[in-house]
């Protein structure tokens, strides 16, 4: 009944700073562009990053969205509500769970 399945590795490529913005609570929330590789085909997908600049906590989506206004849409819900890198993933679980 249960078994396994295997799926091609996808690398995010090229990428690229779209926006950068450091919060007033020492965090920078970072949209970035880059190319979805695998499969014999190449999608510009966009992600979210977010960086402690006093302890170096990091976080990274590489591969959020495929839309840029989605993408820019999270990262300023982000900024607004002081989110730390680490609660990044509950954050996206819950814009993805509004936005759909």
């Amino acid at each position: 009944m249960f078994g396994i399945i295997r799926k091609k590795k996808q690398d995010v490529r090229d990428r690229t700073v779209y926006m950068e913005v450091c919060g007033d609570n020492k965090v920078a929330y970072r949209v970035i562009a880059g190319r979805l590789c695998g499969g014999g085909y190449d999608v510009v997908t966009y992600g979210i990053e977010a960086q402690d600049l006093c302890s170096g906590e990091y976080e990274c989506i590489p591969d959020f969205s495929r839309d840029i206004e989605d993408a820019v849409d999270f990262a300023e819900m982000l900024i607004s509500s002081r989110s730390r890198p680490s609660a990044i993933y509950s954050r996206a679980l819950s814009y993805l769970c509004v936005s759909i």
